[in-house]
């Protein structure tokens, strides 16, 4: 089992020809998650081959135009692709009046229920839940409200242990469900066959962190302890350490003692500034902290398992 992360953008500001703004498509349990919408991400989309129609749930971290410019486009486009579907947005509060004024001046109202979820609260809080999957905010330090997001797989259900059931010829088809669903089985002359001695346990859940503009905070290490993968912005690298805390950003640095002290599995770098030709530089700072550090890709699709 794993979770697929494709980089649509992974840059700091304005779009250049071989640098987009931040966004990601994330794939979990049948979920098609839009992670940020900076400006092109439709185009990004099609060009990496994202069967972007399935999206149902988009979250915006901050309402600077490098993460949600792309957004009213996306949504008329989806207008003009005939959409009967839910959208639903997860965003800062401002965001609805932002896209509402938009489709108003431009009579381009939806044809399917576009239904925005509006954020204000200072800690994390659980947005979204379904039978597998539960999304939580991680609220970081930007120049404007931002939050990262928490993506938690929930546990599944037990496996049977054909082997174990074969020797207990009580044990028919039509009680599968129940040891399925955690029950132990009483045989006829009473005994008691635990159902850990039936099943095997389900694969552990995943997890993904992704923390978009923020400056150093390490308080935000309880929200993402031991996930399976975190993105975490390096706008700067060490040398600029003045200018990412008055712009309230991260350094490659400060993105691996984050990830150090969370004790995450991997680390995915982005959010680079233009600044920076060789953005191995990025990776280099940061695997003298943390080790297991990858830099985001335009284009890459990454396993998180």
């Amino acid at each position: 089992m794993s979770l697929k992360l494709t980089i649509l953008g992974c840059h700091s500001a304005t779009p250049r020809v071989n640098a987009h703004p931040t966004s990601q498509f994330l794939e979990i349990k049948n979920h098609h998650f839009l992670i940020d919408c900076g400006e092109g991400t439709q185009v990004q989309l099609r060009k990496y081959g994202v069967k972007f129609t399935k999206i149902k749930h988009i979250f915006i971290s901050h309402l600077h135009g490098d993460h949600f410019f792309g957004l009213v486009g996306l949504i008329s486009t989806f207008r003009l692709l005939n959409r009967k579907t839910e959208l639903h947005i997860y965003a800062p509060k401002g965001l609805k009046e932002i896209i509402t004024l938009q489709l108003k001046i431009s009579n381009s109202w939806t044809n399917y229920p576009l239904i925005f979820h509006q954020l204000e609260s200072n800690n994390s809080e659980l947005i979204f839940e379904d039978e597998k999957v539960e999304v939580y905010t991680i609220p970081l330090n930007h120049r404007v409200y931002t939050n990262g997001f928490l993506f938690k797989e929930k546990v599944g259900a037990r496996k049977l242990n054909t082997n174990a059931i074969k020797k207990f010829d009580e044990i028919d088809i039509c009680d599968y469900q129940n040891i399925k669903n955690g029950k132990d089985f009483v045989l006829s002359n009473g005994l008691i066959i635990k159902n850990k001695e039936l099943t095997i346990d389900p694969p552990k859940p995943l997890t993904y962190a992704y923390c978009s503009d923020t400056s150093f905070k390490p308080d935000i290490t309880p929200v993402i302890f031991n996930v399976n993968c975190l993105y975490h912005e390096s706008t700067f690298l060490k040398d600029k350490e003045n200018l990412a805390e008055s712009t309230k950003h991260t350094t490659a640095e400060q993105a691996a003692n984050i990830a150090k002290l969370a004790q995450v599995k991997q680390l995915i770098l982005g959010h680079f500034s233009s600044r920076y030709k060789d953005k191995e530089k990025f990776k280099e700072e940061a695997q003298e902290i943390f080790e297991n550090t990858i830099l985001a890709e335009e284009g890459k699709v990454y396993k998180i398992e």
